[in-house]
């Protein structure tokens, strides 16, 4: 019906029996239509995952009331999200712009269905290509001594656009540990699949000089822990002989923006659980 919406309801709880039944009987008892449905239970951890995309004609506020009081039964962490309410990304970068290009354009064109509320950058290179866009460029530099203020610069904008999501497209700084904490779980970084064999200046040339055939790269939740958090997605390009370091690096940022607008739109879709230092994701 028209004045149906569609929500997602994500969840996870200790593994029991009874749970499929207990969310889906409560969806059952209130008129709701499931819509889609995925589940999981991880032998290691002992817990239950589930995704459940339903449509209905209650509000927002009568469903979470409903789930609040199931939850204590199972020792159940839930969300609730009304899908009609597009998530809102800040997005981070310094230099090389191909993934910021990807997320702008693809934003744009709806390929995301999210809001892109503005962009930060330690660096001014990449405004003109932001504001083409139509979207906020917030340019603010950053040094060892300034970098606690920088942060703080930052943590103000999150909450300025009420950002759901930051997204780290090629920013070469590192998070502190604190920033980590205060955004657990709602920050996510693209980075190449070469590390550790490869670090610093030039990893494309230093993997071309030990003849790799394959390029890749990881999409991960932020952490204390320098690029460890846990993975979202990963992808592979082959390569050989032939291909120079400036090939590989081409293949390398194609590589990193199909990574990143993947595990965007899972976050944004509400398809990525986190079970402790990796993830559970529910694929479309």
């Amino acid at each position: 019906m028209s004045s149906e919406a569609q929500f997602v309801l994500t969840l996870s709880c200790p593994d029991r029996p009874g749970v499929v039944a207990a969310v889906s009987g409560l969806l059952a008892g209130r008129e709701c239509n499931i819509i889609e449905s995925q589940q999981f239970g991880d032998p290691v951890s002992q817990r239950f995952f589930m995704r459940v995309q339903f449509s209905s004609s209650l509000s927002d506020a009568a469903l979470r009331e409903a789930f609040a009081a199931l939850a204590p039964d199972f020792g159940m962490d839930f969300k609730l999200r009304d899908t009609a309410v597009r998530q809102r990304v800040l997005v981070l970068v310094s230099k090389f712009g191909h993934c910021l290009n990807d997320l702008l354009y693809r934003t744009r064109s709806g390929l995301l269905d999210i809001e892109m509320v503005g962009v930060v950058s330690n660096h001014p290179d990449l405004r003109p290509l932001t504001q083409s866009y139509g979207v906020d460029y917030h340019h603010l530099p950053v040094t060892p001594d300034s970098k606690a203020r920088q942060e703080a610069e930052i943590l103000a904008l999150v909450e300025h656009y009420q950002a759901d999501l930051v997204v780290l497209a090629r920013y070469m700084q590192v998070l502190s540990e604190d920033l980590c904490v205060k955004l657990a779980g709602n920050v996510i970084n693209i980075h190449h699949s070469f590390l550790p064999s490869f670090k610093g200046a030039k990893p494309y040339h230093q993997a071309h000089s030990r003849g790799v055939k394959l390029i890749g790269a990881t999409a991960h939740y932020v952490t204390a822990d320098l690029d460890e958090g846990p993975i979202i997605e990963q992808e592979v390009a082959r390569v050989n002989h032939t291909h120079s370091p400036e090939d590989l690096a081409a293949i390398g940022r194609d590589v990193e923006c199909q990574v990143l607008a993947r595990a965007v739109r899972w976050h944004t879709e509400q398809r990525v659980l986190l079970d402790g230092h990796k993830t559970i994701v529910f694929p479309r």
